[in-house]
């Protein structure tokens, strides 16, 4: 399966009913019943998908990122962005994470076109209603590290913002019973390295990569409060019309679909080789499954 080609995540409790068949709508309209929650979430663990939301007369329109970042997702981007002119754009991230040197790849992409991020759901509206942002999404794993990508980069208050230490993949479902040896060592050492690097390059504060490293894959994913939102300089401005004006996002947030973890603040005082293995960012809670190599754009 082309699917699991690339997937530094652990959540494929849901790639069993992805292959059987279940058709995902690109964008929830409403979110009226758990069904239609449960559906994003489905989406949100399937391969990142592009969109562009348009909302003329009144606002430009943004980027719908809804996914996990694997190895085709750079690729999938440059033909999505092919012929539109998204310099300044905004992207709505909506994400269970991936490949981290993927997504490296991807943020750094995303800057040098001057993209300005979020977290939300897009809302596509209808014949009688506007395209909006619901603000209950989930930015998870790498996906913090895409968030960060953003020239200017808004968190809303509803949002839940993740993060955990990269692993490998295919040992990520039992990490204390597996066996590791020393090229593992040095595979996820090198790309602690290339996200440190990217982290900084981003602007980003060392206390996110503290944060991140600081919680092992059998613990649950540490959820940012607004104060380390702040403090790892995810968030630059606290104005939603700095990335998205004219855009509602008071529509009805989702429906919970994970429980929110206790903060834990706990702070102290490049580009992509040639390399075909990555370590992988691998959320818990779920199920893993093999990871097979990424290979580096």
């Amino acid at each position: 399966m082309r699917l699991l080609n690339s997937l530094h995540l652990r959540g494929w409790l849901l790639v069993g009913t992805a292959v059987c068949g279940v058709a995902l709508a690109g964008a929830v309209a409403t979110f009226g019943s758990s069904a239609r929650a449960g559906a994003a979430l489905e989406e949100r663990k399937l391969p990142m998908k592009f969109s562009w939301v348009a909302c003329e007369p009144n606002c430009r329109g943004w980027i719908s990122a809804v996914g996990i970042i694997t190895a085709d997702t750079p690729k999938d981007f440059e033909e999505f962005s092919r012929g539109r002119q998204l310099g300044g754009a905004t992207v709505v991230l909506d994400s269970s994470g991936g490949s981290v040197n993927d997504a490296i790849t991807l943020g750094r992409r995303f800057r040098n076109l001057g993209l300005l991020t979020t977290v939300g759901v897009s809302l596509r509206g209808g014949p009688s209603t506007r395209p909006a942002v619901a603000p209950g999404a989930y930015c998870e794993s790498m996906c913090v590290f895409l968030l960060l990508a953003g020239k200017k980069r808004y968190v809303p208050e509803a949002a839940h913002v993740r993060v955990h230490q990269i692993w490998m993949g295919d040992r990520a479902d039992d990490a204390k019973a597996a066996s590791y040896n020393a090229q593992d060592l040095m595979i996820v050492e090198r790309d602690i390295g290339r996200l440190a690097k990217y982290t900084f390059d981003m602007g980003g504060a060392g206390d996110l990569l503290s944060l991140a490293l600081s919680v092992p894959p059998w613990e649950d994913l540490h959820e940012l409060d607004a104060g380390e939102l702040k403090l790892t300089n995810l968030v630059t401005t606290d104005l939603v019309a700095d990335v998205l004006p004219h855009v509602d996002i008071s529509a009805p947030a989702m429906a919970e679909l994970a429980r929110k973890t206790q903060a834990r603040f706990g702070v102290e005082p490049e580009q992509a080789s040639k390399s075909t293995k990555t370590a992988e960012a691998v959320p818990t809670g779920s199920v893993a499954t093999p990871a097979a190599t990424a290979q580096q754009k």
